[in-house]
């Protein structure tokens, strides 16, 4: 054999060989990273996806923990930016660690790490009162406001939708009395008194929903149990945008290795069970496909630059 005649046959045993191996994946454990303790929404469905993924390829699919703040460092972001980009470790986020991580000083989370496989959970975040508030929408608050203290409950700055909070108090010509961020945020905060508006998600105040009032929801779209509630979107086009949460891999994950991860990833949020934990919460479970989500990433971040602006 000639020279030549090695070089094209070593070449072509090398792309069947490299195409063998793609076509192969997955053939190790897979782990799903979540940035945040066990329990919660995102939680709950990375754990679906995780089953479904081990029941469709037979290899073994972890959901692993490791949570780092609210604010950062998220440890286990920066695990997924720093893995190898072969798809076995599959990072689930909100919406904190690839728009705002890279703009709080934490370089590896920057945008340009990461791509999103899909979005798939809209958290049911909500701006609510007691029943008997003097005030039912946000423009009747707005006025209110501006003759009364108004004390606001929510889970910290650094989140989104307290964020989005402030940001409309300020485009709707108000301030907060006072705020503070509490670790439960539920019936019991609004009838203590020790917040008139709660900023909270709205699985936490079913057990009273009868007896408060959704002013608006800080999501894509309306949210089912509350119909009447209008969308942040719907009030303040500049402030549309929420916490979601969506699957993530490093940039040079090949594409065939992205197909599988959303093939089951799309079919799992769209399944019945998923579905039932959408209709028990209120969240907002579906698939937005990886070029839209990355449209949304990027739209995102103009907003909350749009939004620090307004809180400076």
């Amino acid at each position: 054999m000639t020279l030549k005649s090695l070089s094209v046959a070593l070449v072509a045993t090398m792309s069947l060989g490299a195409g063998a191996a793609l076509a192969d994946y997955p053939e190790k454990p897979v782990n799903f990273i979540v940035p945040w303790p066990p329990g919660d929404l995102e939680d709950v469905l990375t754990r679906m996806i995780a089953e479904d993924f081990q029941a469709e390829y037979g290899v073994p699919a972890a959901v692993v923990n490791k949570p780092g703040g609210g604010g950062g460092p998220f440890p286990g972001a920066i695990e997924v930016a720093n893995a190898p980009a072969d798809g076995y470790t599959i990072g689930s986020f909100v919406i904190g660690v690839p728009v705002v991580g890279h703009q709080i000083d934490i370089p590896p989370l920057t945008p340009a790490k990461f791509d999103p496989l899909g979005i798939f959970l809209t958290y049911p975040f909500v701006i609510a009162t007691s029943g008997d508030a003097p005030y039912s929408t946000i423009e009747e608050l707005a006025a209110y406001a501006k003759q009364n203290d108004v004390a606001l409950g929510h889970f910290g700055d650094p989140l989104t939708p307290t964020q989005v909070t402030k940001a409309l108090a300020v485009n709707q010509g108000f301030s907060w009395g006072s705020d503070a961020a509490f670790d439960a945020l539920d019936c019991n905060t609004l009838a203590s008194g020790d917040a008139d508006v709660i900023n909270t998600t709205l699985q936490l105040i079913l057990p009273c929903l009868d007896d408060v009032q959704v002013l608006v929801s800080i999501t894509d779209e309306r949210i089912s149990l509350v119909p009447d509630a209008p969308a942040i979107g719907e009030i303040d086009p500049s402030l549309n945008i929420a916490l979601w949460n969506g699957l993530f891999v490093t940039k040079d994950t090949p594409q065939d290795v992205r197909d599988k991860i959303i093939a089951v990833a799309e079919k799992t949020v769209m399944s019945a069970r998923a579905q039932a934990v959408a209709r028990e919460t209120g969240a907002l479970v579906y698939w937005q496909d990886a070029e839209t989500s990355t449209a949304r990433v990027a739209t995102d971040i103009e907003t909350v630059a749009r939004i620090g602006t307004l809180l400076e």
